[in-house]
């Protein structure tokens, strides 16, 4: 059993979709005698450290391992964990490889959150169970979720709007191309959209653009 620090405890958030970190920061609120937010917007600088830097893996390309190490060696973080929907053996082995502390669901309800976030910032490594598909904390948003959306179908979204192609998708997901094709079926029905040019229109206009700047910022980029 972890001990509740004397203090809260700091958290840096960060992900390329406003919609997502607004959603996320909104999961702490009744959290906030023991957890901060100290940074949502990393297109601002920030010199202190911070005790844990939660890096949402949203739509990003999670075989490209770049962001991961450079958190970790960042100076400001003094911890750093993974909270995705995606278990693939070997990203969790990747990632506890290179110094990442925590590996989180995104199925976790909000105090199992705070908790495994007190628990890295003590010491410990916290590796959530492979989530099974479950609904998410009502706190939680990402884009497109109001026209009925699901959260892996966003995800997959933003990445047919980033411009990849199927394979491409399958690949960054760990998922066959037969399933990426299933949810293009369905993201289609949902957006009313007949094709994958239509889809990725629909995508800019409707929040599935990524600001790379923020994290690229945060990582000591210009």
């Amino acid at each position: 059993m972890v001990s509740r620090p004397a203090k809260p405890i700091t958290v840096a958030l960060i992900d390329d979709y406003d919609v997502v970190l607004v959603g996320l920061a909104h999961m702490f609120d009744a959290y906030r005698d023991r957890v901060v937010v100290a940074e949502i917007d990393a297109n601002e600088p920030l010199s202190d450290p911070i005790d844990v830097v939660m890096y949402d893996s949203f739509a990003q390309p999670e075989s490209d391992h770049h962001e991961i190490r450079q958190l970790v060696a960042n100076p400001r973080a003094r911890q750093t964990v993974v909270y995705t929907w995606n278990f693939h053996p070997e990203l969790i082995a990747y990632a506890r490889g290179h110094g990442v502390r925590g590996y989180l669901s995104k199925t976790l309800p909000a105090r199992e959150l705070v908790a495994a976030l007190e628990a890295v910032h003590a010491g410990e490594e916290v590796i959530s169970e492979p989530p099974r598909r479950t609904q998410l904390s009502m706190a939680l948003d990402w884009p497109g979720r109001r026209e009925g959306i699901t959260d892996r179908e966003s995800e997959i979204l933003a990445l047919i709007t980033q411009g990849k192609n199927n394979a491409e998708v399958a690949a960054l997901t760990y998922l066959s191309p037969n399933t990426i094709k299933s949810y293009n079926r369905a993201i289609y029905r949902k957006i009313g959209v007949s094709s994958r040019t239509q889809a990725v229109v629909w995508g800019m206009s409707n929040g599935f653009t990524p600001d790379h700047h923020r994290i690229d910022h945060w990582l000591g980029g210009p």
